[in-house]
């Protein structure tokens, strides 16, 4: 249908940038673009080795290093001293991080992003890109609160 945008793959994206992808590249980018979470390079070398028992973690490392230079996919430091990926989304979004289970929590707030704008703006500079982590902790509520 006419308007209609065409998701495009890890794959697809390494491509239209040059990349020559060998069958284990594949099967770390198709790992990478299944992620539902912001795994670590050990996390995507189980992952990926579940696929093909040949990929080494030194593979896994080199592919991520080469995807991340192609600016196709994201590096995150969420404070544990590891590096995260995810593929680089088509919408902007920013993270809100778990301090207690490490859970990655993708949000949008436009309003947010109002604010960020305008402070930009009233600094003198024109907002190019930006990134929004939030650490916390789950708020427990006792009896009787609301």
């Amino acid at each position: 249908m006419a308007g209609e945008s065409k998701i495009i793959t890890l794959e697809e994206s390494c491509a239209a940038k040059g990349l020559r992808m060998t069958g284990q590249r594949r099967v770390i980018a198709r790992v990478l673009d299944s992620a539902t979470d912001h795994p670590d390079v050990e996390e995507l070398y189980r992952r990926a080795s579940a696929v093909d028992s040949k990929i080494s973690i030194s593979t896994v490392y080199r592919t991520v290093k080469l995807f991340e230079d192609a600016g196709v996919i994201a590096r995150h430091d969420f404070g544990e001293g590891r590096g995260r990926y995810e593929t680089i989304p088509e919408i902007h979004h920013d993270h809100l991080i778990d301090l207690r289970s490490g859970e990655v929590i993708e949000f949008r707030d436009e309003e947010i992003e109002r604010l960020q704008q305008k402070i930009a703006e009233r600094l003198g500079f024109r907002l190019v890109d930006h990134r929004l982590e939030l650490y916390g902790v789950p708020v427990t509520r006792g009896k009787g609160d609301k």
